[in-house]
C-alpha cells in the first residue's frame, strides 16, 4: 500500500499492507475471512491510530448504499459507510430526523457511532444512543446482527471497530423539525460560572467556543427548535454577551462561508445542527483534535481547573468548544451513565506541543474522571481508562468471544484492552 495513505488530518500514515475497497458485502465477507488482520476505514476523521492495521485496511466507500426508511416505526437502516450529510436531507423530506448531529456532516455513521461521537444538547445523547440494531462482518466472515435488548448490544455499538466491519445500522428517528441558529459573542467567564446551567440549557443545542485567552468566551452558538417558545430573535445582549450582527466562524476572524446559516434563519435540522455545510470542507485538515468528558455536576469545577492552566495549552490551540451530552448506556460511550459536558480542543498541527499540552490537561482533569474521546488524541494510560468505565472488563470479554483470533485487534486496541 502507498505510504502516503493518511487520515483526514494527515497526522497518521496508515501502515497496512493493503488498502481494500470491496464492492459488495459478500466480497467483504470473503476478504475478512481470509485476512490475518483487518481494520475498517470510514471517512478518516479520527486523529489517532484507531483505524490502523498491519494487515488489510478496508474502505467501506464502495459497498452498496442502503437507505431504508420505515415511517411507521420511525427508523432508518443505512449502510455504515454512509456520511451523515448523505442521508439527513432525505430523512427530512420523509418527515423524519435524527435527534442529534455532530459538528461535521462529512463523517460516516459507523465511524461516528463506533467512537462515541456526538453533537450537543442537555437532552441529546450521543449519535450511538439512537442505534437500534447493528450488523457487522465478524472475524469468521459471518454476518452478526445485535439489537437493542440483546445481552451484548450495549457493547457492540461504541465498539471501536474491535468486533468487525459494520455493514448496516438501524437508528431511531424523531419527527422532522426546523432550527434557528443564533450566535452571541463575548460571554464573560464570570457569567458562565454563575449561570452555567442557564447557558447550556438555553437552546436545543448549545456550543461554547473559546480560545482560552482572557476572561471571555468568544462565542455561544444557540440552536433553537423553531417550534419552541422564544425561538425568535433573543435580546441583543444576554448575560453580558452581544448578539452577532453577521455570520460567524467558530474561529474568530475566519470567513463563515463554510458554516451553516445563522442570524435566526429557520431551516431543517440537518442544515442547522452541524456547524458546517456538507458542500464545504471546513478546513484543509491541517489540525489535531482532543476531547474530554466530565460529569455535568463537575463541569464548572473542571472549567476552572482548565482556566487556571490555560497558558500552558492556549498557545497551541486554534479553538476550544464546550458542549453538553445526555447520558446513555453504551459500555464505552464517554457519556456512559452520566450526563456529561465535553471539553473539545482543536489544535495547531504540532504533535509534540499538543502531546505536552495533553499531559497538562489530563492532569488537571484527573480528579473529575475525565473520559477521552476514542477517536481523538489522548495520553491516558490503560490502567486509568479501566477505572473510567464500569463495563470495561465486560467489553474485553466480548472482544475475546467475538474475535478470539484478534483479527480486528491493532496496536490501539491492544494498548487500551490488553489480553
Amino acid at each position: 500500500m502507498s505510504d502516503t495513505t493518511t487520515n483526514w488530518a494527515g497526522n497518521i500514515t496508515f501502515g497496512a499492507e493493503r488498502l481494500r475497497a470491496p464492492a459488495s458485502v459478500e466480497e467483504l465477507q470473503e476478504l475478512v475471512a481470509g485476512s490475518r488482520a483487518v481494520r475498517a476505514l470510514g471517512t478518516g476523521h479520527s486523529f489517532n491510530a484507531i483505524a490502523d492495521t498491519t494487515g488489510d485496511l478496508v474502505s467501506t466507500a464502495r459497498l452498496p448504499r442502503v437507505l431504508d426508511i420505515d415511517r411507521r416505526a420511525r427508523t432508518v437502516t443505512v449502510s455504515g459507510g454512509t456520511r451523515f450529510g448523505e442521508v439527513t436531507g432525505l430523512l427530512h423530506e420523509a418527515g423524519l430526523a435524527l435527534h442529534n448531529l455532530g459538528s461535521l456532516p462529512h463523517i460516516s455513521l459507523a465511524g461516528a457511532c463506533a467512537t462515541g461521537t456526538h453533537g450537543s444538547g442537555d437532552g441529546n445523547g450521543t449519535l450511538a444512543s439512537a442505534v437500534r440494531a447493528v450488523t457487522y462482518v465478524s472475524a469468521s466472515g459471518g454476518l452478526v446482527t445485535t439489537r437493542r435488548g440483546d445481552d451484548d448490544f450495549e457493547g457492540s455499538v461504541v465498539a471501536l471497530g474491535a468486533l468487525g466491519v459494520v455493514t448496516t445500522l438501524t437508528l431511531d428517528l424523531v419527527p422532522a423539525f426546523d432550527v434557528r441558529q443564533w450566535v452571541y459573542e463575548g460571554l464573560p467567564v464570570t457569567a458562565l460560572r454563575g449561570a452555567f446551567d442557564e447557558v447550556m440549557s438555553a437552546a436545543y443545542s448549545v456550543s461554547l467556543f473559546t480560545r482560552w485567552r482572557g476572561e471571555l468566551i468568544d462565542q455561544v452558538w444557540l440552536k433553537r427548535r423553531a417550534d419552541a417558545p422564544g425561538a425568535g430573535a433573543g435580546p441583543s445582549r444576554w448575560l453580558g454577551a452581544v448578539r452577532a450582527d453577521g455570520p460567524r466562524h467558530p474561529v474568530p476572524g475566519m470567513p463563515a462561508d463554510s458554516c451553516t446559516p445563522q442570524l435566526g434563519l429557520p431551516g431543517p435540522s440537518p442544515f442547522r445542527l452541524p456547524h458546517f455545510r456538507l458542500e464545504h470542507t471546513p478546513s484543509s485538515g491541517d489540525e489535531l483534535q482532543s476531547e474530554y468528558f466530565v460529569a455535568r455536576a463537575d463541569a464548572v469545577a473542571a472549567f476552572d481547573a482548565l482556566h487556571a492552566v490555560r497558558n500552558a495549552f492556549a498557545p497551541h490551540l486554534q479553538v476550544g468548544e464546550i458542549r453538553s451530552v445526555a447520558a446513555d448506556g453504551h459500555w464505552l460511550s464517554p457519556a456512559h451513565r452520566r450526563d456529561s459536558v465535553a471539553f473539545h480542543f482543536t489544535w495547531l498541527p504540532d504533535t509534540a506541543a499538543v502531546t505536552k499540552a495533553l499531559h497538562v490537561i489530563e492532569d488537571v482533569l484527573a480528579p473529575f474522571a475525565a473520559r477521552p474521546h476514542w477517536g481523538k488524541l489522548f495520553v491516558t494510560e490503560p490502567e486509568t481508562l479501566r477505572g473510567l468505565y464500569p463495563r470495561y472488563h465486560r467489553f474485553e470479554r466480548l472482544t475475546a468471544d467475538v474475535d478470539p483470533t484478534g483479527t480486528f485487534r491493532n496496536d490501539f486496541v491492544a494498548r487500551c484492552f490488553p489480553r
